[in-house]
């Protein structure tokens, strides 16, 4: 089994079977909250886990792996998510699988609507941009292939710079699909991102300078 986590919208959070099949799939929307929200959904995936004594699923697997969605999406809610994921890994035992939170969007579109040419994956980044990610198929692991990799655009440019590309605009990510692709990356592999998060900019926050000498 594996336990997806994502904070770069809503928070999300979801549990696949050893067959890739959805367990539990739970989110919350909205920017703020995530610190509050996400142990609440963690409780409500894994009660959805078989135990030994199921009679769905007599023999089941133990959890195997946690995937985070590493963004793009706004410092401290992302931040969160991630640190969640890492946490319960570590007390589990099992190893992190970093995934970019657009590959879930993408891989969700692909499989509801198997578009035959390019499309956008677009979130609001805030700040009136949009982080924008260009997809074409899914490459022979089974993963989203971008073909563009994810940068910011001005939202008043939006329409200029994708054209007639088709263009979906995403404002939750599935935490079951973020453990798909981990479970496609791990099948082959594959390591998708870094252990750092998409920010795609700095965090408002700075550290402070060291104080002006005052007199002699």
């Amino acid at each position: 089994m594996i336990l997806g986590v994502d904070t770069s919208l809503g928070s999300a959070v979801g549990l696949i079977g050893r067959d890739g099949r959805t367990l539990a799939d739970v989110s919350q929307t909205g920017r703020l909250g995530h610190a509050e929200a996400i142990g609440s959904l963690l409780e409500q995936v894994l009660a959805a886990a078989p135990s030994p004594e199921s009679d769905d699923e007599p023999d089941p697997d133990p959890l195997t792996h946690v995937a985070a969605g590493m963004g793009p999406g706004p410092f401290t809610g992302l931040r969160i998510g991630i640190a969640a994921a890492r946490a319960f890994a570590l007390g589990r035992g099992v190893p992190v699988i970093a995934v970019p939170s657009h590959h879930a969007a993408a891989l969700e579109v692909i499989e509801t609507d198997a578009p035959a040419e390019p499309f956008a994956i677009l979130t609001d980044a805030r700040r009136r941009e949009t982080a924008v990610t260009v997809y074409e198929g899914i490459d022979v692991d089974g993963i989203p292939h971008a073909v563009v990799d994810t940068v910011l655009v001005p939202q008043a440019d939006v329409d200029r710079k994708l054209g007639a590309l088709r263009r979906i605009e995403v404002t939750a990510i599935s935490g079951a699909a973020v453990a798909r692709i981990a479970r496609r990356a791990v099948a082959a592999g594959r390591t998708l991102t870094g252990s750092e998060p998409l920010y795609l900019r700095p965090p408002d926050a700075r550290v402070p300078s060291a104080p002006k000498k005052v007199g002699p």
